[in-house]
């Protein structure tokens, strides 16, 4: 039975599905239109009671909060498709410790630039440049720190791809992309190569693919 997730158009469902992916776990997409307010519909609350996204459906089973489904998923079939956790207690404390400061330090920055500047315009409120301008400096600085780690390892949390590498891809494509900021990963060496790794890894061309597509035949 295939994993269905809910609002593949947006960043954190993105995160599942590239999980999914890497897992080799079949999965379907469930279209959720925020614009329109699918979110706050009673059937949706009764998967998601705080009517955001993602949420899963495994069978009788349902989960909401992207980076909890993805520990789920790279914990229940470890031995399945690529090790996102780490091959010790060691290294999945490191990829847990990365993967909350992307929670915590990386995308509060990052989520503000991206309503600022591709939310806002297309539900005609004006955008905030000063919110802007102070949401660019502190991912700056916090970028700072991810080149520094990354100058002493190839991912976050060693030399092994993980989930503290895959959560930051949807909204750091948004920064390279439509919020058109790309400068802020090129301008940091290691931080750029990272990028470059991890953006080109299958599992995102094909999210990416299947955006391209309107999701139609996943």
């Amino acid at each position: 039975m295939a994993v269905k997730v809910y609002g593949p158009a947006y960043a954190s469902p993105k995160r599942v599905i590239a999980c999914l992916i890497e897992k080799g776990i079949d999965f379907e997409t469930i279209p959720i239109d925020l614009l329109k307010g699918e979110h706050k519909a009673p059937d949706f609350l009764q998967l998601q009671p705080f009517g955001s996204l993602p949420v899963i459906q495994d069978g009788d089973y349902t989960l909401f909060e992207s980076r909890a489904i993805m520990r789920y998923y790279a914990a229940k079939y470890k031995l399945q498709g690529t090790d996102l956790l780490g091959g010790s207690m060691e290294e999945t404390g490191l990829v847990d410790q990365w993967l909350e400061v992307e929670a915590h330090n990386f995308n509060p920055h990052i989520y503000s630039l991206t309503i600022q500047i591709m939310f806002y315009p297309a539900v005609g409120t004006p955008t905030d440049e000063k919110a802007v301008a102070e949401s660019e400096e502190k991912l700056g600085k916090v970028l700072d720190v991810y080149e520094q780690r990354l100058s002493e390892s190839k991912y976050l949390a060693g030399d092994f791809f993980s989930l503290a590498d895959l959560s930051h891809l949807p909204f750091t494509q948004y920064l390279v992309g439509p919020i058109g900021k790309e400068y802020m990963i090129r301008s940091r060496k290691h931080v750029s190569a990272w990028w470059d790794d991890i953006s080109g890894r299958d599992s995102w061309k094909r999210v990416l693919e299947l955006e391209s597509k309107g999701w139609a035949g996943n």
